[in-house]
C-alpha cells in the first residue's frame, strides 16, 4: 500500500473515530425571559459567580428578590441561546463529517479500482516485451494485423493518460476531503466546550435562582409571586395604554393557524432548557416547533430567529408572529391575537397565555412572510 493511501486512510479513521465520540452532544434548545441588555449577541455575556450563600430576606426585601430572580433566569436565558446555536452547528458539523466520510470512502474504492486497471496495463505491456511499435512493426509477419492493432495500442495509451488523470485528481480529492473533515472536526470540539460552557452557566443560575428561593416561608413565595403577577399586569397595561392594539388588526394565515394550534396545545406543559417537546419546551423550542409543525421549518433560537426572519412593525403582526423581546434577544414568544401570547416562560414555569406587552417588546418576526 502507497504512502499517500496508508494517509487517506488514516485520515478517515480518524474522522470516523472523532465523529464517534463527538456525535454525543446534548439536546438542542432556546431562552428564557428577563432584563434588558444591549443589542442582540449569541452567547458572549457573562454572568457573575454564584452567590456562596444566602440569606433570609425580610418581607421588604421580596421586591429585590423578585429582581435578582428575573436576573438569574435572564442569565440562564441567554445561556440556553449559547447552548442551542452551539448545539444546531455541532449537528450541522457532524452531518458535514458524515458526508466527507462517504467520500472518501467511495474515493478510495475508486481509487483502488484504477490501481488495478493500472496493474493490469503494466502487466500486460511487460507481456509484450516493452517493445516500441516501430520494432513490434518489423518483426511482425502481418503488417495489416499490426496496423490493426496499432490503433488499439493508441487508443489504450490514450486511455492510460486517461486513467493517470483520474487516478490523480481522485488523490487530490481525497486529500481535500480528508482535510476538510479534519477542520470540521476542530470546529465540533469548539462548539462542544461552547456547549459544555454554557450548561455549566445555565445550571449554575439556576441552582442560585432556586437556593434563593428556597430561603423563602411560604408566605413570602405567596407575596412574591403576587409582586410577580402585579409587575407583569403594570407592564401589559402600559403597553395596552399606548393605543397599539386598536392598530392590530392582521389575520392570521393558514400557515400561521396551525402554528397557533400547536402553541397553543403545549399550555401546561413544563418549561425545560434545550428542549423542544414533546413532553417539555424551552421558549424558542416551543415556536421553532410550532412553525415547523405548520410546515416552515425556521431556525432554533431566539436570537437567529430575530436575525434570519422578517421583521414586521408590531401594528403589523398578526396571530403565529413571534415576539422577540429584550435588548439581546435571549427570549421569543407567539402572538395568539388580543393582546396575548403563548410561550415557555423559564424553569419552573409551564408553556402558558401571557399578555404581550409584559415583558420589554425587541420586535416582531414573521417566519411565513411571502
Amino acid at each position: 500500500m502507497g504512502r499517500g493511501r496508508r494517509t487517506v486512510l488514516a485520515t478517515a479513521v480518524t474522522v470516523v473515530c472523532a465523529v464517534t465520540m463527538l456525535g454525543a452532544s446534548g439536546t438542542a434548545f432556546a431562552s428564557a425571559q428577563q432584563p434588558v441588555t444591549p443589542s442582540p449577541t449569541p452567547a458572549a455575556t457573562a454572568s457573575p459567580s454564584p452567590s456562596p450563600s444566602v440569606t433570609l430576606p425580610p418581607d421588604q426585601d421580596l421586591e429585590a428578590v423578585r429582581t435578582k430572580l428575573d436576573k438569574l433566569y435572564h442569565d440562564a436565558a441567554v445561556a440556553t441561546d449559547a447552548y442551542n446555536a452551539a448545539e444546531e452547528k455541532a449537528r450541522k458539523q457532524s452531518a458535514e463529517i458524515a458526508d466527507l466520510n462517504e467520500k472518501i470512502a467511495a474515493g478510495q474504492l475508486k481509487l483502488d479500482g484504477m490501481k488495478d486497471r493500472a496493474g493490469a496495463a503494466a502487466r500486460d505491456q511487460y507481456r509484450t516485451g516493452g517493445l516500441p511499435p516501430q520494432v513490434q512493426f518489423m518483426l511482425s509477419g502481418d503488417p495489416q494485423r499490426f496496423l490493426d492493432s496499432a490503433g488499439l495500442v493508441l487508443q489504450g495509451q490514450r486511455a492510460t493518460s486517461e486513467l493517470i488523470n483520474d487516478m490523480t485528481r481522485t488523490q487530490r480529492d481525497l486529500r481535500e476531503y480528508a482535510d476538510d473533515a479534519a477542520a470540521r472536526l476542530k470546529e465540533l470540539e469548539a462548539n462542544r466546550k461552547a456547549k459544555a460552557a454554557a450548561q455549566k452557566r445555565i445550571k449554575e443560575r439556576i441552582k442560585e435562582a432556586e437556593k434563593l428561593q428556597d430561603t423563602l416561608e411560604e408566605r413570602q413565595r405567596e407575596r412574591l409571586a403576587e409582586l410577580e403577577k402585579q409587575a407583569a399586569a403594570q407592564a401589559q397595561t402600559a403597553w395596552l395604554g399606548t393605543g397599539v392594539l386598536d392598530e392590530i388588526s392582521g389575520k392570521a394565515s393558514e400557515s400561521g393557524t396551525k402554528a397557533v394550534r400547536f402553541a397553543t396545545a403545549q399550555i401546561g406543559k413544563p418549561y425545560e432548557w434545550g428542549a423542544e417537546g414533546p413532553k417539555t419546551f424551552d421558549c424558542s423550542g416551543l415556536t421553532s416547533q410550532a412553525w415547523a409543525s405548520a410546515g416552515r421549518p425556521i431556525p432554533r433560537t431566539s436570537q437567529e430567529q430575530w436575525r434570519q426572519l422578517r421583521h414586521v412593525d408590531v401594528e403589523d403582526m398578526r396571530p403565529g408572529d413571534l415576539i422577540i423581546y429584550f435588548g439581546d434577544a435571549s427570549h421569543v414568544a407567539m402572538y395568539v391575537g388580543d393582546g396575548k401570547i403563548v410561550h415557555a416562560p423559564r424553569p419552573g414555569r409551564t408553556v402558558t397565555l401571557a399578555g404581550a406587552g409584559e415583558m420589554p417588546i425587541l420586535g416582531v418576526v414573521r417566519p411565513d412572510a411571502g
